[in-house]
């Protein structure tokens, strides 16, 4: 058997995942292998450096940051999101990322990126170096139209949500038996056509092939999540997923509500902590 820990994005919605993986981390709950694209992998990276709190202080703590997200910075910086803030500034200083025990973890670290001159996934293992996971979640994260490309290991890559946006097809191919998906969207949820989809060439006329696949990111999500679905149903995936978003954007920053949203991934994995235990030995 080889247990695993597959975490979608969704930007701010993330610190759901955040609360979920507080939990394990509490218990001590750690898995053979983990997966994740933006948001995911960047809650995921706090957890396999065993540092409890850190997802919270991070996301919420510094949420109202003015360089956390900033429409200046979009107009200046060509950014939404504070890159350099986020990954430099913040695990280099402010609240300093343990990279020591992130590359001491036995867990399998693989991180979902998406290639800007292909369209396609490319996935990212644990590094012998272990700061580059900074470059690697950075470029998981960087969304169209609001961030500049990473270039790392020769290629531009950019959020990893837009070639595999939920990556259980990638576990199951690398041996995990044992899936446990953390969705940041409600049962039943299915994407739409992004609204910056048909307009996606006229700003990314460099990377066609970025804008070709935003154009059917939304059939690709909802294929997967019917499949995520019917393993749910067989009884061969665990999913634990947000009952109440409080109208939370992937944007957000009321930290009332992603305070609510962060507490709820705790209490929901609280309350089906048996189930999980039973899942994973069964």
């Amino acid at each position: 058997m080889k247990s695993g820990l597959i975490l979608e994005g969704g930007g701010m919605r993330g610190v759901y995942t955040g609360g979920v993986l507080e939990k394990l981390l509490e218990e001590e709950i750690f898995v053979d292998y983990i997966i994740g694209v933006s948001a995911g992998a960047c809650h995921a990276s706090s957890y396999i450096s065993r540092q409890a709190g850190r997802n919270r202080e991070v996301t919420i703590g510094y949420v109202n940051h003015p360089e956390y997200i900033s429409v200046k910075n979009l107009l200046v910086k060509r950014e939404l999101f504070g890159m350099d803030l986020i990954f430099n500034e913040i695990p280099n200083s402010l609240v300093p990322f343990d990279y020591e025990r992130f590359n001491d973890a036995t867990e399998e670290f693989v991180v979902g990126t998406t290639d800007c001159l292909t369209g396609e996934a490319v996935y990212f293992e644990k590094q012998s170096r272990p700061e580059d996971v900074l470059a690697i979640v950075r470029a998981s994260s960087t969304l169209p139209l609001m961030a500049q490309p990473v270039e790392f290991a020769g290629k531009l890559l950019m959020d990893g949500s837009i070639a595999d946006p939920l990556p259980i097809r990638k576990a199951l191919s690398d041996g995990v038996t044992k899936p446990i998906i953390i969705l940041t969207r409600e049962k039943g949820y299915r994407k739409k056509q992004s609204r910056f989809a048909k307009i996606m060439p006229a700003f990314v006329r460099r990377y066609p092939a970025i804008a070709k696949k935003m154009e059917s990111r939304h059939r690709n999500y909802n294929e997967t999540m019917e499949f995520i679905e019917q393993l749910e149903r067989e009884g061969l995936a665990m999913v634990i997923r947000p009952m109440n978003l409080f109208k939370i954007r992937g944007v957000e920053r009321d930290q009332e509500r992603l305070e609510a949203l962060y507490n709820q991934g705790y209490q929901d994995v609280t309350d089906r902590f048996q189930e999980l235990l039973e899942f994973l030995q069964k």
